[in-house]
């Protein structure tokens, strides 16, 4: 069968299983949509390319397949850099395809020409120029290959106008026709490694586990269940992990760091072994890295083994999918006599491990006395936190969960509790402003049996917002709860802070742009909320709204600051608890 190169694109994309593309076409990709006419993928027009980006990644993080984008060259294709850095800092499986100038123009400055496979060597797993049509098969299998296996991430194929056009006899490639040199995927645990692990964890008497991330995309939070009931120690989830293991388990403490609890951040600090599981020690979690656990031996289990050791030298360290490690990690718990009750059988190693009473008892200690606080008085200023439980109580909880970057982001992963994996969606490396209402909107179409809340600040609304005109367009009916306090919220709370409040360039203004005329004239339903008495009302009324995009202008308290807070290069023991409590507490 002889196919042009756009249609054995197109059809390349059918066979990996591809439901959904989000883009926005141009000259040099406009021989790859003319197919998509005949195609069963729908395709989703966003209004700007980063959005389409931001959009195929809410897509993966909740559906755990590659999001797929596609964009035209020059302009085009910059425009997706951002979301394509996103999704390496985040490791989110990404495919985009990238038109290009026909193959003979390319290095003469031709029209919306740009070297985009340079631009992106670093901000993506790998990425392809194809030059010959018959090549795109291939090259299409091979890059959902690279983007989902081992650590997830994104790639590109960058597609030339004239390959596009050129003709090709069709074929599907085998496993054996990928041509991958030097792309090792990571072999089953050592045995040896993962008994010594246990071993750790059966003699530690003050053990956390440290959960990243990379837990949830290697589907593993059954897994990390049964270790917890198999080695009675607590769990703290990272920004990326939230939902990866439940909140209301007593065994959970929550996100640790910068602006996580205080007794996620202290339990470490104090911690006699650290499991790291797919977590990377990101400097948000460690704060100042030479006073980091200083007490803790390290495990650290990780699908990248360029991640054991990068940060903190780990005395075990395992290259391994994080399911599949902690999977052996719990045979070699019940060989060593732990029980999932979580006693110990007799005359087994476990039989001797030291009693984890009296670290839970003090964990316990710490949360009553150290418990997040806010206090949100009749008829005082609205606090966003009191915004965010009350979207938590009147939402279903199954409910998906999409933030931008700032002071609503913390509120968010701090105030709402989590139950299960895949919930949760936000940018965390990067921290990309404007990330919350494309990603949301991709969240929705991955799973649009769920309701989808973006919890947005008013500047990073302002970055992306149009992609409402999408969601309204492609009836896709996300909600949107803007914590509007006037400013660039983190920005102002470190010059506040820490540059003796020199607010410099931070102030939005909380009527400029009126955020509900906005979202009307975008097709939403849309309201103002100013009080307390407001805010539970209008959130339900919100939630029966299914036929379109609904917005509410949260008109927060400007000054509220996240807490507990650790200073930019402080140590974790330094952590700041609020104004009324000052300094550590400890």
């Amino acid at each position: 069968m002889e196919l042009t190169g756009a249609q054995a694109l197109i059809k390349s994309l059918e066979m990996e299983g591809v439901e959904v593309v989000f883009g926005l076409p141009g000259g040099a990709i406009l021989p790859v949509y003319d197919p998509l006419l005949d195609s069963s993928i729908r395709h989703v027009l966003v209004r700007h390319e980063q959005g389409a980006g931001h959009a195929a990644e809410g897509y993966a993080q909740v559906t755990g397949r590659p999001g797929v984008a596609m964009v035209t060259s020059g302009p085009g294709a910059t425009n997706i850099v951002t979301p394509l850095m996103d999704a390496m800092m985040d490791s989110v499986p990404l495919v985009v395809v990238s038109g290009q100038v026909p193959t003979t123009a390319i290095g003469t400055d031709a029209f919306q020409e740009t070297a985009i496979t340079s631009i992106t060597m670093g901000i993506t797993k790998h990425n392809w120029l194809v030059t010959d049509p018959a090549d795109l098969p291939r090259v299409v299998a091979e890059a959902f290959h690279v983007a989902t296996s081992g650590r997830p991430g994104p790639v590109l194929v960058d597609v030339p106008k004239d390959v596009s056009n050129a003709r090709t006899s069709w074929y599907w490639p085998s496993a054996d026709d990928l041509d991958l040199p030097g792309y090792r995927l990571p072999r089953a645990p050592e045995p040896g490694l993962v008994r010594r692990a246990a071993e750790l964890l059966l003699g530690a008497e003050r053990p956390v586990l440290y959960v990243g991330g990379g837990v949830i995309k290697a589907e593993a939070s059954e897994a990390l269940r049964r270790l917890v009931d198999l080695s009675g120690a607590p769990v703290v989830t990272t920004l990326m992990a939230r939902g990866a293991f439940p909140d209301d388990d007593p065994r959970c403490l929550g996100m640790p760091g910068m602006h996580g609890t205080w007794t996620a951040t202290t339990a470490m600090q104090r911690a006699d072994l650290l499991v790291a599981l797919g977590s990377r020690f990101d400097d948000r979690v460690t704060g100042k890295v030479a006073t980091f656990a200083p007490g803790a031996k390290v495990v650290h289990v990780d699908v990248d083994p360029a991640e054991i050791g990068k940060v903190r030298r780990a005395d075990v360290g395992i290259v391994a999918d994080c399911k599949v490690a902690i999977e052996a990690l719990c045979e070699a718990l019940e060989e060593l006599g732990s029980t999932p009750e979580g006693r110990a059988r007799p005359g087994t190693p476990a039989a001797s491990r030291p009693d984890l009473g009296p670290w839970h008892a003090q964990l316990a200690k710490w949360r009553q006395a150290h418990p997040l606080r806010y206090e949100q008085t009749q008829g005082g200023p609205l606090k966003p936190q009191f915004v965010v439980e009350t979207l938590r109580e009147l939402s279903p909880p199954d409910t998906v969960v999409v933030t931008g970057v700032g002071q609503h982001q913390m509120w968010a992963s701090q105030y709402w509790r989590f139950a299960e994996p895949r919930t949760w969606v936000t940018s965390g490396g990067a921290g990309t402003m404007g990330f919350a209402v494309p990603a949301a909107l991709g969240a929705k179409v991955g799973r649009p049996d769920r309701t989808v809340w973006a919890i947005d600040g008013d500047g990073c609304f302002q970055m992306t917002a149009q992609e409402l005109v999408t969601a309204t367009a492609e009836r896709i009916p996300v909600k949107v709860a803007i914590l509007n306090n006037a400013y660039l919220g983190m920005v102002r709370q470190w010059q506040e802070l820490f540059y003796e409040e020199r607010y410099s360039e931070v102030y939005l203004s909380p009527d400029l742009p009126d955020y509900v005329q906005w979202a009307e004239a975008m097709g939403c339903r849309a309201f103002r909320v100013e009080s307390p008495e407001e805010v539970a009302p209008t959130i339900e009324k919100a939630n029966e709204i299914d036929d379109r995009p609904v917005v509410i202008d949260f008109r927060t308290d400007a000054f509220e600051k996240v807490y507990p807070m650790v200073p930019a290069g402080a140590s974790n023991d330094e952590i700041i608890e609020g104004p009324a409590q000052g300094e550590g507490g400890r």
